[in-house]
């Protein structure tokens, strides 16, 4: 056996009182989470599949000076497997069993309903009103809010980021009862492909929404339909587009527009100068298409994105006061970029400083100005939000609107 790990984000724990990381299934394919020792964690890197147990062993004593028997070891790899976090032929079938279930079923339930806000649609009114009896009157209101035609949407939690939705939302709510169709670009916080589709309908405590299934049909053969489809179980357990869908369906009230729900993978190749961005060909084609699509009827695109994260949380040092005021600073360059819908200055902020500030919404948000395309835009919100228990890891959110 030569046990390869597949992608996961180790959370730091601790478990009778031993510092380590709990490890569970990104895709939720299993319910398990598995805890693993502060010394034991070369072996995330060692499992890529080159070396069997001897090989992990004699790895994990040459390289790091761990000692540990191959009974530790073999018991370790069998758990790794029994919560599909094994790459192999075992996940493959759990993977495709549980995608065939959520294209079956008849429509993506709110997975986060009941754990990050409340599942029950009148207490999901009252909870989403209270942070709309926090703001101060908005004077800036006007009657072109309506011909908004994109916005900057945190995807943060409400209970952190509700000022800021909030904020959003009582502006947007005009341009979204007046739009035919609403693109929605999230964060894939599991990677995946560059764009992934999904035809499923999203669902919130208030009902489902339709999706525009000649849109998505549309855009598949563009991208290519094996690709486009490859990660769509991405799609299920993911919660930018949902908590984004949220507020989003508490400003329609009762209509209905058709969605066009798409998540983003990793920009970090073009970051790294690896790729072009500007120039790759199925990116242009993709904004082409929408472009066109929204030339026909009425259309409001949505980035669900957060921008900065920073400290211990993320890899990062601690932040301190400082800190905390260079990354405002650098997010207020990153939002006038935004708000010009300049969408190549906005990425060569980013590129510039090789995304050390972790803008989980880079590919969104650009995509969004892209297709776009250069206007005018307003802040309506910010906040810099606390990551850990510490206040030394941070995450800033914003709401924009553009015309």
């Amino acid at each position: 056996m030569y046990p390869k790990l597949r992608p996961v984000q180790p959370m730091p724990t601790a478990h009778a009182g031993r510092a380590g990381f709990v490890l569970r299934d990104p895709l939720a394919l299993s319910e398990q989470s598995l805890f693993l020792p502060r010394e034991l964690a070369p072996l995330l890197a060692l499992c890529d599949g080159t070396r069997d147990l001897a090989g992990l062993r004699a790895a994990l004593m040459v390289r790091f000076g761990v000692r540990v028997s191959l009974e530790v070891l073999a018991q370790f790899v069998v758990q790794l497997d029994a919560a599909y976090l094994l790459d192999n032929e075992r996940f493959a079938e759990a993977r495709q069993a549980a995608k065939a279930a959520y294209q079956d079923a008849p429509f993506r339930p709110p997975r986060l309903a009941g754990k990050s806000y409340p599942a029950d649609p009148d207490q999901l009114t009252a909870y989403l009103a209270a942070f709309q009896a926090e703001l101060p009157p908005d004077e800036r209101a006007s009657e072109t809010d309506a011909a908004v035609r994109g916005v900057l949407c945190p995807h943060i939690d409400f209970q952190r980021g509700g000022r800021v939705y909030a904020g959003l939302w009582r502006r947007a709510v005009e341009a979204a009862r007046q739009a035919e169709l609403i693109v929605v670009l999230g964060t894939d916080h599991n990677g995946g492909s560059l764009l992934t589709l999904t035809g499923q309908r999203y669902a919130t405590p208030w009902g489902t929404l339709p999706t525009a299934g000649e849109v998505v049909d549309a855009l598949a053969h563009v991208i290519g339909e094996e690709e486009a489809f490859h990660d769509e179980l991405n799609h299920r357990v993911e919660h930018s587009i949902e908590l984004a869908i949220v507020w989003l369906h508490a400003a329609l009230g009762d209509r209905t527009p058709r969605l066009v729900p798409i998540l983003t993978g990793s920009f970090q190749g073009f970051v790294e100068g690896q790729d072009s961005l500007e120039g790759h060909e199925k990116i242009a084609a993709v904004v082409g298409a929408l472009r066109e699509i929204a030339a026909r009827q009425r259309t409001l695109v949505i980035a669900a994105a957060d921008l900065a994260h920073m400290g211990p949380a993320f890899g990062g040092r601690p932040l301190d006061f400082l800190g905390q005021a260079q990354l405002k600073r650098a997010d207020d360059q990153l939002l006038q970029a935004v708000c010009a819908g300049d969408a190549g200055a906005f990425f060569d902020q980013i590129k510039a400083e090789g995304d050390r500030r972790n803008i989980c919404g880079l590919p969104p948000i650009y995509l969004t100005l892209r297709i776009l395309g250069q206007g005018r835009g307003e802040v309506t919100g910010y906040e810099v939000c606390p990551a850990d228990q510490a206040n030394t890891s941070s995450v800033s959110v914003a709401g924009v609107l553009l015309w």
